[in-house]
């Protein structure tokens, strides 16, 4: 087990290049299987949940390439082979297994996904969806069971909006007999994304990107050749650390469209921004205000990304109120930030930040990845050492991230823990 350390006060400065969205690559991945022929995913994350599944793809009997960020799946040979446990208890996109195997082969066994607790996650609106189209769901001894004889198509209206239910709809559906209409859809660029792979495997989709996509099954799906979207998340997370320690950071390969709910905060707090083409120019210019954010579904101010900024409004004039109306309980970085002399507390679903302080280096524990990327924000504002431990969960979803805080002029490396270390925090 690996700590990241971060001598904190180096100014940022320099370009970084933004890798394929994780939200993508979970989805796209386990998409693949609903081919007849080999496809072909290019500028994949070189991260631990791709991997993870990639190994799962390999389990079911899938063929799995890969040359330097393109992954060619061949699932020719795949079977409904259960997946009750093991890998798929790493991350929860692993429950998009559910869609496509029920899309492929009518029928899977997949267990209760994991990844980050982030409070209840329900997965009733997809098990909802798999009815309506036809299909059997019973929970067994901690997995979940879908049949079905045959999936015919249904409209669909979805009580929340959920980017999870939206997919795993999707993948089930698109081989499914006659049309489905899924309502209230998801609206996020990564199930456009998905929907693209799967247009350009035959399927046939209308509607993606508004609240009602409407799919006409087909009999078969073909592989194909795709090229992922970039991390809307990463993009962001690398913009608020620019607009935290940085002088002129640019950030390549980023669709702003996607981050505009950000961008509109952050020139509310007083950051030069400069677009053109797919770059995005930070500049922090004199001191930052502080500034009030709710989280939203998309188009609106994302989930994944409040942890950080939270640690962003630490060094920012009078109060900010953030407010996360999708998961309340995506607090546990708060704790690690008053270890740093944050100044922060929790009233009702609200979180005050009051500012401007000077953020002091500690130990402390990343509890989840995005909690992760609070930790390193912090941490590069802080005086002296940050050390952070559960590292593996900012590896789920950043791509090399301390080599390319290295490159903007970040000084932070990792270590080995030592064996008193790993006993201390499996005992945190």
């Amino acid at each position: 087990m690996q700590k990241m350390l971060i001598e904190g006060g180096h100014v940022l400065n320099g370009q970084v290049r933004i890798s394929g969205a994780k939200n993508s690559a979970v989805a796209l991945l386990p998409a693949s299987i609903l081919a007849n022929s080999p496809v072909t995913i290019e500028g994949l994350p070189e991260i631990s949940d791709v991997g993870t599944l990639s190994d799962l793809l390999e389990e079911i009997g899938g063929t799995v390439n890969w040359e330097g960020q393109t992954i060619t799946v061949n699932p020719e040979n795949m079977v409904a082979m259960p997946l009750p446990n093991g890998k798929v208890k790493k991350l929860r996109a692993s429950y998009y297994f559910m869609g496509a195997m029920l899309g492929k082969f009518k029928k899977a066994v997949i267990g209760l996904p994991g990844g980050c607790f982030l409070g209840p996650r329900p997965i009733d609106q997809h098990i909802k969806g798999f009815e309506a189209l036809g299909a059997e769901v019973t929970n067994e001894q901690g997995a979940i069971y879908l049949r079905a004889d045959e999936l015919r198509g249904a409209r669909i209206y979805l009580d929340v909006v959920s980017v999870g239910a939206t997919i795993n709809i999707m993948l089930a559906a698109v081989k499914a007999k006659g049309k489905t209409v899924i309502e209230n859809a998801a609206k996020e660029p990564e199930i456009i994304d998905v929907a693209t792979l799967l247009t350009n495997m035959g399927a046939k989709i209308k509607g993606v990107g508004t609240d009602v996509i409407r799919i006409e099954g087909v009999p078969e799906l073909h592989g194909c050749r795709h090229t992922i979207i970039p991390d809307r998340i990463e993009a962001g997370t690398y913009a608020i650390a620019a607009a935290a320690q940085g002088k002129e950071v640019i950030i390549d390969n980023v669709i702003t469209n996607h981050i505009e709910a950000l961008l509109a905060k952050l020139r509310e707090m007083g950051v030069r921004l400069e677009e053109s083409d797919e770059k995005l120019l930070i500049a922090p210019q004199g001191p930052l205000k502080s500034v009030d954010i709710k989280t939203l579904v998309y188009p609106g101010f994302p989930t994944d990304l409040q942890q950080p900024f939270t640690s962003l409004l630490t060094k920012a004039g009078t109060t900010g109120v953030v407010t996360d109306t999708i998961y309340s309980a995506r607090l546990k970085h708060i704790d690690e930030l008053r270890r740093m002399n944050a100044s922060i507390k929790v009233e009702g679903g609200s979180v005050i930040v009051s500012g401007p302080v000077q953020m002091n280096g500690a130990k402390v524990k990343a509890t989840d990845l995005r909690a992760g990327a609070a930790l390193i924000v912090a941490g590069l504002m802080a005086n002296g050492i940050t050390e952070i431990t559960g590292v593996d969960h900012i590896d789920r979803g950043y791509e090399n991230i301390t080599d390319k805080l290295r490159s903007l002029g970040a000084n932070i490396w990792r270590e080995e823990m030592t064996e008193k270390e790993i006993i201390q925090f499996q005992n945190s």
